[in-house]
This record gives C-alpha cells, structure tokens and sequence, in this order.
C-alpha cells in the first residue's frame, strides 16, 4: 500500500482498474497521473503490471492505442459475452475490407489515393464502409497537394480482431518478387 496525497491509502492498480472502469472512452497516462497525483511514470509501470496480471487468464484485458489505454473485456471471452449481451454474430468483413483494413493498419496514417495506389482499385465504398462500422478513422490531413484525409485504425479495429495494441499484428513482410527482383509487399496472403 502506498499513502496517496490526501494522506488515504490505496492500491494503485486497483485505482487504476477503478478509473479505466469508469472512463467512457481511453484515456491517456497523463490524465490518470493528474487524477491520482503521482508521476507519470509511476502510472505506466502500476499499468504495466495490471496487464501482466490480466493476461494470466482474466476476463479483462487493457488495450493500448495512440498513446492511450481502455478496459475491455478478454478477446477470449468475447463469444461468451456477445451471447449474453445477445448480439448477433459479428459482421463479416468483405476480403476488399480486410485488405483495406491491412493496408491501414501497417501503413497508418495513409491517405486514400495512397490505398488505392498499393490496391490497384478505387477504394471509396469500402472506406466509407469502414469507417461506419468504426474500424477506421480520419486522423488528421496530409501536407500534399489537395491536403487529403490520413486514415488511421480505431479501438473498435483493435477490438474487432482481439488486439491489445497495434504492436500484436503480425509482422510486415517483405518477400522478394522473383518476377522482376525486387520486393513485395504481402498484406494478405491466401
């Protein structure tokens, strides 16, 4: 137990849980540190191992993304909690979404000329697909001519796919194309 400002004792992990329970989206390290009045870095190790403890079989996980962090539910458990929830089975995604999605997800932030360019295709339908269902989102705008929308994944992505944080994608690989001797990027492979 350490003595929190207000002289109260606490655990910091199970402050922290309490927080990240109650936030209504992530939140960063920074505003957790201002609530509890200790160092950020502080914060970021007490999470650090609240995830440790999470991944040894709990129902809950934490989940990282642009520099901030949210309490979900395990991706173990997900089927269970649908079915008690009663949601209907997830939504498929398309194989245009999915190579869509890959693209964004290794190359965020991209702009949509720039999925087009690595797909071949005019990407507007399943863009705007995506980005309803909330698996992409615009996050911010490009320095190039015209200024165009940089795209970027979402929690909800990370969600989708049981994810913790962008750092649990497979790695991007590069393969040598043996037509021409150069390299080509695999997004999805069948």
């Amino acid at each position: 137990m350490t003595e929190h400002p207000q002289n109260t004792p606490y655990n910091l992990e199970a402050s922290l849980e309490a927080l990240l329970f109650v936030a209504a989206a992530p939140v960063t390290i920074a505003q957790l540190a201002e609530v509890l009045e200790i160092p950020q870095k502080e914060v970021e190790a007490s999470l650090r191992n609240l995830e440790k403890q999470y991944l040894m079989g709990r129902g809950l996980s934490l989940q990282w993304h642009a520099g901030k962090v949210q309490l979900t539910t395990a991706p173990a458990f997900a089927p269970m909690v649908e079915k008690f929830l009663g949601f209907e089975a997830t939504t498929k995604l398309s194989r245009a979404a999915l190579e869509t999605l890959a693209i964004i997800a290794y190359r965020q932030p991209i702009t949509r000329p720039g999925i087009d360019a690595i797909r071949g295709v005019n990407s507007d339908g399943v863009l705007k697909s995506l980005l309803s269902k909330g698996l992409v989102q615009e996050v911010g705008r490009s320095e190039g001519p015209g200024r165009p929308i940089l795209y970027g994944t979402t929690t909800d992505f990370l969600q989708y796919f049981g994810l913790t944080s962008l750092d649990e994608l497979p790695p991007f690989e590069q393969v040598a194309d043996s037509g021409n001797g150069g390299h080509q990027n695999n997004i999805l492979k069948d």
